[in-house]
């Protein structure tokens, strides 16, 4: 069999009405839900619903293309960070704010049953982002810097609750600077250096319980 013609390049206007589409997309998702009109969509990004239709044929297509390109960010944040920072700890610290710059663990939980989990290329890149934050925490918890009774699904799941938009008639752009100092907040608590830190109750959860719940919670 011959190989897979590749896709050509998009224009710089493309890309770019792409870019806004899907930026469009996760703030309505989260919004309204994943029954929100195409159209407000469309509206909300400042291009035609034909437009939006020559980029996703349908609302499943749509909803795919939000989920890996928030999978691909955050994926390519977590490295960046990796690499860039000068301890684990450090990496961390930068990678939880960009996450809620992203705004993965808002939109996540709006699309949980719409995901395509089972997508080849949805699983690759989330096993992937997977794995450096799990080596992440580690290498944090072995330099003496993280709390070593925290796990991968504390971090998820903190994410996701810090994410999510407040209630009331709080102003956007308010809230996401309050999720960002309400996690400077919480970062002391997860420092091993925290004065006699108190022991955690609840569940340990990992990586692989979130998932036997069908949690599917972003990193």
């Amino acid at each position: 069999m011959g190989q897979k013609p590749k896709e050509r390049p998009l224009r710089a206007d493309a890309r770019d009405n792409r870019r806004r589409i899907l930026a469009a997309a996760g703030e309505v998702f989260v919004e309204q839900g994943p029954g929100a009109p195409l159209e407000e969509i469309s509206k909300r990004a400042g291009t035609g619903i034909a437009t939006l239709y020559r980029r996703f044929p349908d609302r499943e297509a749509l909803t795919r293309a939000v989920a890996l390109d928030a999978l691909e960010r955050t994926t390519d944040e977590v490295k960046r960070a990796r690499d860039e920072e000068p301890t684990a700890f450090a990496a961390l610290v930068r990678y939880m704010h960009r996450v809620l710059d992203v705004r993965i663990g808002a939109v996540f939980p709006v699309l949980l049953e719409e995901i395509p989990f089972e997508d080849e290329e949805i699983a690759a890149v989330r096993a992937d982002g997977v794995a450096v934050m799990q080596a992440l925490i580690a290498k944090a918890q072995s330099e003496g810097d993280l709390r070593p009774d925290v796990t991968h699904g504390d971090v998820g799941m903190l994410l996701v609750r810090l994410s999510r938009p407040l209630p009331g008639p709080l102003p956007r752009e308010l809230g996401e600077e309050l999720a960002h100092r309400h996690l400077d907040l919480l970062i002391d608590g997860l420092r091993a250096s925290a004065t006699r830190p108190g022991a955690l109750g609840g569940p340990a959860l990992t990586f692989g319980d979130l998932d036997t719940m069908g949690g599917h919670q972003p990193r």
